[in-house]
């Protein structure tokens, strides 16, 4: 399997790694004034350039991100497609929230010169449907012998999974201050990206991702800026891949 992060700034390195099946993209919203979290530009015309006509590009941000970034997404040559949100057990908030924070958004994108139908979308169940109540009555053991009716009720199957997703937030064990859970980022990739293709992971961060590709059958490429978080991420991969596997 095919699998590697790279320290470096992902616009001058992933467009040499493409063409992507799926880019998953976790890139700094803004919305605070810590140093590290200031926005990047001009990613989203590279991003573009090495994805396949039936890829999409999932992008996880707020509310108030999309907003403000919403008309580079359109001049890069990209149209919206739909969104979830990621239902966390525990959140955060800003001086000026009047709610707390328990929820991001992840917005999929696609390429304006490709059809809707031609981008690769593999749909995911979940088994917790409501199947129709069944009830059966249970014949007497004995002619005659009249016992009470026993019933049977049988829930369960297959639905389409909702857009609002629960997963629990990495705080306490994160690598990364914004790492998203691996089992949400596995939808992502399974929905997004077909058995053995290849992901590319434009903010690398922890390396979650990697490992979601990993686990789900798919080769990934990965940038990360910070060489401390790079580190981290190669080391991450490194722990849980076959001896070899690496490219």
């Amino acid at each position: 399997m095919s699998v590697r992060i790279m320290q470096g700034d992902c616009r001058d390195l992933m467009p040499q790694h493409g063409p992507f099946d799926m880019i998953v993209a976790d890139p700094p919203y803004g919305d605070t004034s810590l140093e590290w979290d200031e926005r990047v530009e001009n990613w989203h015309h590279l991003a573009v350039q090495c994805l396949k006509p039936t890829g999409s590009i999932w992008v996880f941000g707020s509310l108030r991100y999309f907003m403000a970034e919403g008309r580079h997404f359109e001049a890069a040559g990209l149209r919206y497609a739909q969104e979830i949100v990621w239902e966390k057990h525990n959140g955060s908030g800003f001086h000026a929230d009047r709610f707390k924070r328990v929820h991001e958004l992840a917005v999929q994108w696609y390429r304006q010169d490709a059809a809707w139908g031609e981008v690769y979308n593999e749909v995911q169940k979940t088994n917790d449907a409501t199947a129709r109540t069944v009830r059966r009555k249970k014949r007497p053991t004995h002619t005659g012998h009249i016992e009470a009716g026993h019933y049977v009720s049988e829930d369960g199957g297959p639905r389409i999974m909702r857009s609002v997703i629960y997963a629990r937030s990495c705080h306490g064990r994160a690598i990364h201050p914004t790492e998203k859970p691996v089992d949400l980022l596995e939808t992502l990739i399974r929905t997004s990206c077909p058995a053995g293709g290849l992901v590319g992971d434009f903010f690398a961060g922890s390396g979650a991702a990697g490992e979601a590709a990993i686990m789900t059958g798919r080769r990934y490429v990965g940038t990360e800026l910070d060489l401390r978080y790079a580190a981290a991420a190669q080391g991450r991969l490194a722990s849980i891949l076959p001896l070899g596997a690496a490219a």
